[in-house]
């Protein structure tokens, strides 16, 4: 079972809109002791849940507003860059969860390594370097496209960034087998597409027969 199904079947509302959703759509903050706001994104905190939908708008206007003081009944101050921290802390768990992954031996890397792996049809994730070259990135989307189901794309990091967190030399495509290890990841990129676009604007050119090919982890374009 995924994150995401085990948090499928609870529901929490969210503080700006006062909308019910699942967990696994909400971004969990909780009040620290020196009276600022703490995202809490791996929901271990100790204290009463804030719940805020996991996009840059929805935590930027709780923010705005300090939503978080009404819901807490006390002086929160949360901080005006609130945005910006819940999505480097998303990063960060995003890139963590492809080091494990990579050490679990689940994560493929290298275009004819990568390759192999779409083939196999066990893809669940294609990951590539935003700043890659279009060529290997167009042959393993083409690839990728024929394969039932489809993998997901990611091209949200840089190669410096996914070689840092893999700890290789010019990482610049990997593949993301499917199992628990996959589920997590998305359950973490879900979240993060509500801050950043998960594939640079100028990649749709590299879909033009296919709009939805880059989506962002919840069904819909980024």
């Amino acid at each position: 079972m995924g994150l995401r199904d085990a948090t499928a079947d609870r529901e929490r509302r969210d503080l700006v809109t006062r909308q019910v959703m699942d967990e696994s759509r909400l971004i969990r903050f909780v009040a620290a002791p020196d009276g600022s706001v703490a995202p809490d994104l791996a929901r271990k905190l100790p204290g009463r849940g804030m719940w805020v939908e996991a996009t840059r708008a929805a935590v930027t206007q709780a923010a705005a507003k300090n939503l978080f003081a009404r819901a807490a009944k006390a002086p929160l101050k949360p901080a005006a860059d609130l945005a910006d921290l819940v999505e480097g802390l998303l990063v960060r768990r995003c890139l963590d969860q492809l080091g494990l992954a990579r050490r679990e031996g689940v994560l493929i890397s290298g275009f004819e390594k990568a390759a192999a792996a779409i083939r196999s049809g066990k893809a669940a994730w294609l990951v590539e370097a935003a700043d890659g070259s279009a060529d290997g990135r167009g042959k393993l989307l083409a690839l990728a496209k024929w394969r039932t189901p489809r993998p997901k794309v990611f091209g949200a990091f840089t190669a410096d960034d996914l070689s840092l967190a893999l700890g290789l030399e010019n990482a610049i495509h990997a593949v993301l087998l499917e199992g628990g290890r996959a589920d997590r990841w998305t359950f973490e990129v879900e979240r993060l597409a509500g801050f950043r676009p998960l594939a640079p604007p100028e990649w749709r050119g590299d879909a033009a027969e296919d709009p939805d090919e880059f989506s962002d982890g919840r069904g819909s374009a980024s």
